[in-house]
């Protein structure tokens, strides 16, 4: 490993003062900076273009960025020597964006079926349908829970008296529902940059042998495959339960990775 360079440096603290900005603003000031820098769905309200390269920033917590950076601190200074510091920042950057670029992909077709029920709701709103539709996609934070409950409350109780007027009610909530819920998924982290610094490492230095866990040495070649192959599986669904983990930012960090240095390689 050579001597930590500026650029990489740059970016670890960066990284640290992003994190300890969120943190002040969330416990000091109540703002939570996850709403406006963090990557939301394309479609929900809370979507903002800048999204796409400052939520590589942003960490939901101690152990996130310190994995994060740790691997930054690691590949970072190999990356840099092997690039140049100018096509080290570009390399960071676009392949972070287009990290977010795949995990957005990803997060349409979760949310396709979604819609469509929402959609389905809107045209023919029943009793039946809102029951259905609720406990298929139950709350997913405080927000949503409180939403539904007091939902339920009033639509049952106009029911009784206006039907016309609970119908009203019914699709007010689907529309405000479906908002916050496209608004309750929000992605943050530098790992798919993170991802494309290994795959960088192990097309300069294939050989080049990693300690896995600091005990198995491999050679980072062989890690990186089977690294983006575990994501790959997990992106998949084929894990035992969700994880909350951006798979497929993860994988998307490779792929832009992947094609940069093969462009580069071949100018």
């Amino acid at each position: 490993m050579p001597p930590l360079t500026n650029l990489t440096k740059n970016i670890i603290i960066i990284n640290v003062l992003f994190f300890a900005a969120s943190y002040v603003f969330k416990n000091s000031l109540g703002i939570n900076l996850d709403d406006w820098l963090g990557l939301h769905y394309i479609q929900s309200s809370s979507f903002h273009v800048w999204q796409l390269l400052t939520y590589s920033f942003l960490h939901a917590d101690v152990s996130h960025i310190f994995f994060n950076m740790f691997a930054v601190y690691m590949f970072g200074a190999s990356i840099e020597y092997a690039l140049g510091a100018k096509r080290f920042l570009i390399y960071y950057m676009v392949t972070a964006v287009g990290a977010a670029l795949i995990q957005e992909v990803a997060l349409y077709f979760d949310f396709r079926t979604f819609i469509e029920v929402v959609d389905s709701c809107f045209s023919e709103t029943t009793t039946q349908s809102l029951q259905q539709f609720i406990q298929t996609y139950p709350p997913k934070n405080q927000a949503t829970a409180e939403m539904s409950r007091q939902f339920i409350n009033s639509y049952n109780a106009q029911c009784q008296i206006d039907s016309s007027a609970a119908m009203s009610l019914a699709r007010d909530f689907l529309s405000n529902y479906q908002a916050a819920y496209l608004s309750s998924s929000v992605t943050v982290g530098a790992s798919g940059a993170v991802f494309a610094l290994l795959l960088a490492f192990a097309m300069f230095y294939p050989d080049m042998r990693i300690l896995v866990f600091f005990l198995i040495p491999m050679k980072a070649k062989w890690f990186v495959i089977i690294y983006g192959l575990i994501e790959l599986f997990q992106g998949l669904g084929i894990q035992f339960q969700a994880d909350h983990v951006a798979h497929w930012a993860h994988l998307g960090g490779l792929l832009f990775g992947f094609f940069l240095i093969r462009r580069w390689k071949k100018s």
